[in-house]
C-alpha cells in the first residue's frame, strides 16, 4: 500500500471561534494520498464544542474537554480507517468511512428523538410544549429534559412515551443511558468505531438494557443501534 499521511493542525486562516471559554482556532484534518490532499474540520472539535460536555465548577465558572481530547479521537479514527482499507485505500473511501465511524451515536440519534418528542406531544394537543421541547432542546441535553418529563408527566403518559419511542425514534434513551452509566466527563459519547464489531460493548448494552428496560427487548434495540445511520435525517 501507497503510503498514507495525515495531520491534525490549527486552521489559522480562520476566525477563532469559543471553545468552553477559550477562543481558538478550529482544529482541521489534512489527509494526503498520492500526491492529492484533502482537508475537513475536525468532527471532535465540533462534537466537543456542544454544550453538553461543559461543566459548572464550584467558583461558577465552566470547563470544557480539552484540546487534546479531540485531537486524541481524531488520529485512532484515522487510523483505524486507513488500516481498514489496506490496499484498496482511496481518499473518498476515506471521507466516507471516517464520515461513519467518527460519529458519537448518541448525538446521532438525539435529532430524530426529538422530531418523535415533538410530534408525540403535538398529537396530544400539546402543540406549545412541542415547540418549547423543539426549542429547548438546541440549550439543553435531550436526555436531562427526558428525566424531568419522567418525574412530571402521569405515569402511563410516560410509558407511552416509552413504548412509542420504542416502535417510532431511533434508541436515544437507551444509548445515552448507557454511556453515562459506563463513561465519566468528559468522555461521555459512544462512537460507532466503539460500537462497531466490539461484542464487549455490546454485550454490556444488552445487559444493561434488560436491567433498566426489562419492558423493552434488547435483542431488537441492538438491531436498531446497528441501524442508527439508516434514520431519517434533519
Amino acid at each position: 500500500m501507497k503510503k498514507v499521511s495525515y495531520k491534525t493542525y490549527l486552521n489559522e486562516r480562520l476566525k477563532q471561534v469559543d471553545f468552553h471559554g477559550q477562543q481558538t482556532y478550529p482544529l482541521y484534518v489534512q489527509v494526503t494520498y498520492e500526491r492529492k490532499t484533502i482537508f475537513f474540520k475536525s468532527y471532535y472539535f465540533e462534537l466537543f464544542s456542544k454544550p453538553r460536555f461543559r461543566v459548572t465548577l464550584p467558583d461558577g465558572t465552566t470547563k470544557g474537554p480539552d484540546m487534546a481530547l479531540a485531537i486524541e479521537k481524531e488520529e485512532k479514527v484515522i487510523r483505524f480507517v486507513i488500516d481498514k482499507f489496506g490496499n484498496g485505500f482511496s481518499l473518498e473511501g476515506f471521507r466516507k468511512f471516517y464520515a461513519y465511524f467518527s460519529k458519537d451515536m448518541c448525538e446521532e440519534t438525539a435529532f430524530d428523538f426529538i422530531d418523535y418528542l415533538y410530534v408525540f406531544f403535538d398529537d396530544r394537543k400539546l402543540p406549545n410544549l412541542a415547540e418549547l421541547i423543539k426549542l429547548g432542546t438546541q440549550h439543553v441535553v435531550t436526555y436531562d429534559l427526558m428525566k424531568e418529563l419522567e418525574r412530571m408527566l402521569d405515569k402511563d403518559l410516560y410509558q407511552e412515551l416509552i413504548a412509542g419511542a420504542f416502535e417510532k425514534a431511533p434508541p436515544y434513551l437507551q444509548l445515552y443511558s448507557f454511556m453515562l452509566h459506563t463513561r465519566v466527563w468528559p468522555e461521555l459519547y459512544l462512537t460507532a468505531l466503539e460500537w462497531y464489531d466490539n461484542l464487549e460493548t455490546i454485550t454490556a448494552f444488552k445487559n444493561y438494557v434488560e436491567e433498566h428496560f426489562p419492558e423493552l427487548p434488547s435483542n431488537e434495540l441492538i438491531g436498531q443501534v446497528h441501524n442508527w445511520p439508516h434514520y431519517r435525517r434533519r
